[in-house]
């Protein structure tokens, strides 16, 4: 069994959660001929980016509460389960709507991995101490969109689209049977009440009431944002626009993903010496000045891939630093509700994200003005939110 406070179950832990960028990041050089070859318009391709990212907001609401009745790895062996299956169908679709039905389920089985990892993290650590583990789970993790976008594409060029899917598949058996046979529960002391509506709305609303939570939760949420705005529009803007071919717009991708992986090892590193506040407070301004220097390169007319790959990596950096620390910093308070806590988060966390993604994939089409204004409001609000809440949330975190 792997024990608490190892590099494997660290490395487990981040594996889960990065389910997310390697399901929505390998299929990004992908787009374009998917839209091809299932005759859809650039919106319905579109569309399988948002139902996995509505699907993965929604998913989260019912994870949370039923692992903390009924343990974390129960509830974890279902959702791989679940998204293994869908990833087969995602494989064998023949019409952009199945594509679209598909990608939902998977987004609904793959949510589960990363709620439950954050639970986990709770259920062994605290505070500082946590944003420490989460910023190395976010390093390791930072992996997958660094690594998941060149794969994509050599699997593009190789075998075509629908390998990614097969590849997905794969991998999530891999995960399902690490889990099954070496996690252990983490979970000490489950909840008294059966799961049911109006369990899981009392849990939530205890969690939605403490405003040190929806401070972190608006750092959380506007920074992720940014992010997604980023992945909804890479593909199109970089490879229509800018003449990329999907292998090197994998490249370009994972290029600007490096920033993410230098941002949350710095925090990893930095958090027990500045604190979650102060790590949060470096990456607010990085988050920042990525989002208005990829305004300013659109602004002054350059017009190749590093002028937009190289300001984003600048807010990747900073969404490094910043996510962790608030995912940890709103998850202290509710060691007994720490399911429910990571679940309303994963939930309007992602529900902005897959807003944002759709609003920037409908505003794109001769210029690439959509995606960077989108991200340097992303940037500056997350900024904005930190400096206006400092005093509200340094006030209850002393009682």
């Amino acid at each position: 069994m792997l024990r608490p406070g190892t590099f494997a179950l660290t490395a487990l832990l981040a594996a889960l959660s990065a389910i997310a960028p390697l399901t929505t990041d390998m299929y990004l050089p992908s787009l374009p001929d998917i839209a091809r070859q299932l005759g859809a318009s650039t919106p319905q391709v579109q569309l399988t980016i948002s139902a996995y990212l509505i699907a993965f907001a929604v998913g989260q609401i019912f994870y949370g509460p039923v692992s903390d009745r009924h343990g974390r790895k129960p509830v974890l062996i279902v959702a791989l389960a679940l998204y293994c299956l869908a990833s087969l169908a995602c494989a064998l679709s023949t019409s952009v709507e199945m594509l679209i039905v598909a990608r939902f389920f998977q987004g609904l089985g793959g949510c589960g991995g990363i709620v439950l990892a954050r639970a986990i993290v709770r259920d062994l650590y605290a505070g500082a101490r946590a944003g420490r583990e989460l910023s190395l789970i976010g390093s390791v993790m930072a992996l997958a969109p660094v690594l998941a976008p060149v794969a994509g594409g050599i699997l593009q060029s190789g075998f075509g689209w629908r390998s990614i899917f097969v590849t997905l598949v794969i991998a999530g058996l891999i995960g399902s049977a690490i889990v099954w046979l070496l996690l252990p529960e983490t979970l000490r002391e489950r909840a008294a009440e059966p799961v049911s509506p109006s369990s899981m709305f009392t849990s939530y609303r205890a969690v939605a009431r403490n405003p040190a939570y929806l401070a972190y939760l608006g750092l959380a949420t506007a920074s992720y944002a940014g992010l997604f705005a980023w992945i909804s529009g890479a593909s199109f803007v970089l490879q229509n626009l800018y003449g990329l071919s999907p292998f090197s717009f994998g490249f370009a991708f994972a290029v600007g993903s490096v920033g993410y992986m230098t941002g949350a090892t710095l925090a990893a590193r930095l958090v027990m010496r500045l604190g979650l506040d102060g790590m949060m407070g470096v990456g607010s301004v990085t988050l920042a000045i990525g989002g208005l220097a990829m305004v300013a390169a659109i602004a002054l007319g350059f017009a190749t891939a590093a002028s937009l790959v190289l300001p984003v990596a600048v807010y990747l950096a900073g969404l490094g630093m910043v996510l962790p620390q608030a995912i940890a910093g709103a998850m202290t308070p509710f060691p007994e509700r720490a399911g429910a806590a990571s679940s309303l988060l994963g939930f309007v966390q992602q529900s902005v994200a897959a807003l944002s993604g759709a609003l920037t994939g409908w505003l794109l089409g001769a210029n690439a003005w959509p995606l960077a204004a989108i991200v340097a409001t992303m940037g500056c609000a997350t900024l904005v939110i930190w400096l206006s809440t400092r005093r509200l949330r340094a006030s209850v975190a002393k009682h």
